[in-house]
């Protein structure tokens, strides 16, 4: 049993109180030191470029977080940096008027997306499921909304309640994923006043592992939608360009009224985008209303067809779902080694080593061991959330992880809970 050395973060934790004098918290969300293993983990990173990243006391780490999935090809890529520098020098980027690349974006987005009819460009994943949430309300004129996964932190529909009254959070029902007896059980008593189903086609649930839809799931969403006239909304903020060109959604087969996209939209920059079928979307023109000052900003517009391009041109979505395949078939033979019970991602795109419950919740002792090895080792994963495979990640990479890992789960195996 192998204990790797403490890293050095004095630069990281003089920061954080340095931070907690002007920031609540120091960090917001879910960046907060108790995200992850207090007193093991950085708090401020310097730099990253392709699949790597650096603290700001000098510790580089194989980055597979990602920003929580915006870096789907790597760390301050030229082309797409280009194309935004580019489109700041030469037109500038915050007008009274729309620039005509915003239709640029939006018609190539029509051509990869089944749904896209039609696109409103937001900047975060909750202003474009919250957007979905108000042009299903507006378009049948109903209240309830029925979800499953994670949406956002608008009151709708985020998990702390703190500062949101019950009301505004109260026609909001949920069922957990692949469980199509539970949506059809809140639809038998409130089909009638539903706008909308809202559901992650693939379920990446916090602290647990992703899973693929079952047989007849996503379409049983999608003919319980038709049945009850509620329309049918898959979040892809996560899945979108990075399982397939056109989402989950082509994936599967499975065709949505209305998608929320963002996070490998532009490799980093702030943009997201609510798309759909024209008749709904319509409301959107008159009825329902959206304005923000910094929707139209069109850096990030720029920087989205560029991903987008590189993303065809480089095969990255083949590239990063093969060497996805291959370094969960090696994880599995590494965790099988060890008589630690783990669980893994099946999602190759979305790695994840979680340890399987037990009754006397042994397991989050084992996982903060692990996670504090592993982040010992220079691989930056979190306790509680997926990670994410980047086009510049290397084999070299991958198999730098593996070892790291065998490594970590060895620690966790030597010691007694």
């Amino acid at each position: 049993m192998f204990d790797a050395p403490k890293l050095n973060l004095s630069k990281s934790m003089a920061e954080f109180e340095r931070g907690k004098k002007f920031t609540p918290g120091g960090v917001l969300g879910i960046r907060r030191p108790y995200n992850f293993v207090e007193g093991e983990y950085p708090i401020y990173f310097d730099n990253g470029k392709g699949g790597r990243i650096t603290d700001i006391d000098g510790n580089e780490y194989l980055d597979y977080l990602c920003a929580y999935g915006p870096i789907i090809i790597g760390h301050r890529e030229e082309e797409i940096d280009n194309a935004a520098i580019d489109q700041i020098r030469k037109k500038g980027f915050c007008f009274s008027l729309t620039q005509k690349i915003q239709n640029d974006l939006a018609e190539k987005i029509s051509t990869l997306i089944k749904c896209a009819e039609t696109t409103v460009f937001t900047k975060t994943g909750s202003d474009a499921t919250s957007l979905a949430i108000r042009v299903a309300r507006g378009y049948t004129g109903r209240t309830k909304i029925i979800r499953c996964g994670y949406h956002g932190w608008h009151d709708w529909c985020v998990e702390v309640k703190g500062g949101i009254p019950a009301k505004l959070y109260e026609d909001t029902l949920e069922f957990h994923y692949n469980h199509l007896d539970e949506l059809e059980d809140l639809l038998k008593k409130h089909g009638s006043d539903t706008a909308a189903i809202i559901v992650t086609p693939i379920g990446h649930p916090l602290a647990e592992q992703c899973e693929y839809p079952k047989k007849g799931f996503l379409e049983g969403c999608r003919n319980l939608a038709d049945k009850y006239g509620a329309l049918l909304i898959f979040d892809e903020i996560r899945t979108g360009f990075r399982v397939n060109m056109g989402g989950a959604q082509t994936l599967f087969g499975v065709t949505p009224d209305l998608s929320a996209f963002g996070k490998a939209l532009a490799n980093g920059y702030a943009i997201s985008a609510c798309v759909g079928k024209r008749q709904f979307m319509k409301k959107i023109e008159k009825e329902v209303f959206i304005s923000s000052t910094f929707f139209p900003n069109s850096i990030a517009y720029a920087a989205a067809l560029k991903t987008l391009e590189f993303i065809e041109k480089n095969n990255v979505i083949e590239e990063i779902r093969r060497k996805g395949e291959w370094f969960n078939a090696e994880l599995a033979k590494v965790c099988a080694a060890h008589k630690v019970e783990t669980e893994l991602s099946p999602i190759p795109q979305m790695p994840f080593v979680t340890f399987k419950k037990n009754a006397d919740k042994t397991y989050k002792e084992m996982r903060k061991d692990f996670y504090t090895q592993l982040i010992r080792r220079k691989v930056f994963l979190q306790p509680y959330h997926h990670g994410y495979i980047c086009y510049r990640h290397t084999e070299a990479d991958l198999n730098e992880t593996l070892k790291a890992i065998d490594e970590s789960l060895s620690y966790v195996d030597g010691k007694k809970y």
